[in-house]
Order: C-alpha cells, then sequence, then structure tokens
C-alpha cells in the first residue's frame, strides 16, 4: 500500500470518479491511475469502486470506509508537512481560501491587503463558490478555510468561528415612489418585482421570509452578484435587496437605501476551518486580520469545544461587528 494509490483513490472519488479529469489535476497518466487502483484492490482483496466496462460507475460500501481513511491519512501527512514548515521556513507556505461572491467582493479586500503586504513570501489562492462548494472545498483539503454564510452543510469535523453580522438593504433608483420612505413594510414590498439573491446562498432565504408573512414575492431575477443587482435596479427592472456592506456611498449616489433590517434578520459570516487542520501562525494571523476578536487564545477554546453548537454558545451575549 503507497501513499501514492490512497491519493489517486480519493482524488478519483473528488473529482466524480472521472480518471481523466484526475489524471489531467495531478499531472499524471489516465492509465497510470488505473493501474495503481487496481494493485491497491488487488492487495487489499476488495473491490473500491464498481465498473461498468472500463468506466468506474460507483463506490462500494467498503470503499467509501476505505476512501475516508484514507482521505485522514493523506491530511496527516499533510500536517507533517506543514508543522516541518512552520519551524523550518516559518514564513513560506500557502494560505487557500474558498469563499462566496459577496464576501470575496466586499468583506475579504481589506484583510487580503494587509495579508499579502505582511507575508510577502506565503502564496495565496483563492476560489469564489457557492456556500456548498465552500465546505466540500474544505473537506477535500483543496481550501484551508472557507469563509461563508451558510452552514447548512456543516459536518462534525469542521468547526465554524463566527466572525461578523451583515444586513440587507432595499435599493431602487432616486426617482422610485419609495425612495423617499424611511421605512417599507413587507406586505408593501410584495407588491413590486423583486432583484435580490439566489435564495438562501447568500444570507437569509429571502423567498421563505416573505412565505412565512403570507406574502408571495415577484422575483424577477435572481443572481449572486450584487453588482448585477445594482445594474438591473438602475434599469428599472425591479426592486433590489442587496447585502448593506454592497453599497458604495460614492459609486452608488444614483441609488435611494432603505433599511430592511425589521424585514429581514441579520446574516452572520463564519470562517470555517477542519478541526484536523494544524493552523500556522500565518493562518492565525490572517483569522485575525479578517475578524479581529477571534485572536488565538478564542481559536483555542473553540477548539477545545466537542462540536459546533458549544462553539457557538460561546460566542451568546458577544457583540459581533455589523457591516
Amino acid at each position: 500500500m503507497k501513499l501514492q494509490q490512497l491519493r489517486y483513490i480519493v482524488e478519483v472519488a473528488n473529482n466524480a470518479l472521472n480518471v481523466s479529469l484526475t489524471a489531467e489535476k495531478l499531472y499524471t497518466s489516465q492509465p497510470g491511475i488505473s493501474k495503481q487502483i487496481k494493485q491497491l484492490e488487488d492487495e487489499l482483496g476488495v473491490q473500491i469502486f464498481l465498473r461498468s466496462g472500463k468506466h468506474l460507475s460507483g463506490i462500494t460500501t467498503i470503499g467509501e470506509i476505505i476512501i475516508e481513511k484514507s482521505r485522514e491519512i493523506l491530511n496527516k501527512t499533510q500536517d507533517i508537512k506543514m508543522i516541518v514548515q512552520e519551524f523550518t521556513k516559518p514564513n513560506l507556505g500557502v494560505l487557500a481560501l474558498s469563499t462566496t461572491h459577496t464576501q470575496a467582493r466586499y468583506a475579504l479586500p481589506e484583510a487580503i491587503q494587509t495579508f499579502v503586504q505582511d507575508y510577502p513570501n506565503i502564496s495565496l489562492k483563492m476560489e469564489q463558490a457557492d456556500s456548498t462548494q465552500c465546505l466540500i472545498n474544505l473537506k477535500n483539503r483543496v481550501s484551508d478555510f472557507a469563509i461563508t454564510t451558510d452552514l447548512s452543510n456543516l459536518t462534525d469535523d469542521m468547526i465554524a468561528l463566527p466572525c461578523y453580522h451583515w444586513n440587507q438593504s432595499i435599493i431602487v433608483p432616486k426617482q422610485h415612489p419609495i425612495s423617499g420612505r424611511a421605512l417599507i413594510s413587507i406586505d408593501e414590498l410584495a407588491n413590486y418585482p423583486l432583484i435580490s439573491y439566489d435564495l438562501s446562498k447568500e444570507g437569509a432565504d429571502i423567498r421563505q421570509i416573505f412565505l412565512k408573512n403570507g406574502k408571495t414575492p415577484n422575483i424577477v431575477f435572481n443572481t449572486a452578484d450584487a453588482d448585477l443587482i445594482k445594474t438591473y435596479v438602475r434599469l428599472g427592472t425591479g426592486v433590489g435587496i442587496i447585502a448593506k456592506m454592497a453599497i458604495n456611498v460614492q459609486n452608488d449616489i444614483d441609488l435611494a437605501v432603505l433599511n430592511a433590517g425589521h424585514i429581514f434578520p441579520y446574516s452572520t459570516t463564519y470562517i470555517v476551518f477542519l478541526r484536523s487542520l494544524y493552523l500556522r501562525n500565518y493562518m492565525y494571523d490572517f483569522i485575525k486580520k479578517f475578524s479581529p476578536h477571534l485572536d488565538k487564545s478564542i481559536i483555542h477554546k473553540s477548539l477545545a469545544c466537542e462540536n459546533n453548537q458549544q462553539v457557538l454558545a460561546m460566542y451568546n451575549g458577544v457583540k459581533l461587528m455589523i457591516k
């Protein structure tokens, strides 16, 4: 049994059983991967993958267990490398992030700017994805941190630290009938065509909030891109519902911004990582740059909790920053 063989079966599983794509990502050949997988199966005396002709069609029950254990082993070997680097090359390394559009566009730039200035020899890798893919990247060790609002796919091997709250705002052209209103009710809002985030992918599920109030929203355009929401609001397509942090006072001077905190509850952004991740000093520093209340001592206390319910309970009563 070789680490290379374990890496192959894990990566094949990560890439939806597509051996050619796995070979491309690992800079090797498809026949070479297939040969190594078959040799591992012969050595173990079990079938890890189901086959349909020459193609992999599924994973066996025992194969699921073997792949999960292989993933743990590979993670540990990666951690050993990181521990050695921390002692031998403390200023070299990689920081890999997966995050949603709103966080990447409006929340992260300042922290990223100061981080790259302070750590010029740390290689930064970022991927924009939806919340589900962010956590998948985390599980597969494609990313060190996921920065997201939706924790519906959080698993027990992950830890989520709350960073800050953020509110929604309503935006319309300044000539719109509601532009001068201090407050607007959800009943009134339901009368207008709406342009919003892609349902629950960026914070509160806007559609569900309307339905709970006995209203059916007329959502004419869903997008994860706040700038697109602004564009179509300017075109008169509808009333926009947008993260307050996405409003730029200088660039959006032509838009009227109405408070929506009385209609939509605030959302919370979290930084999520695997409990098994060996946190290097520059990783602690990045977390603190992004969310100043999350210093090393707080992170250690969070890691000592048995589950995420206990972690979140630590923050009951703590006033997080609101963006």
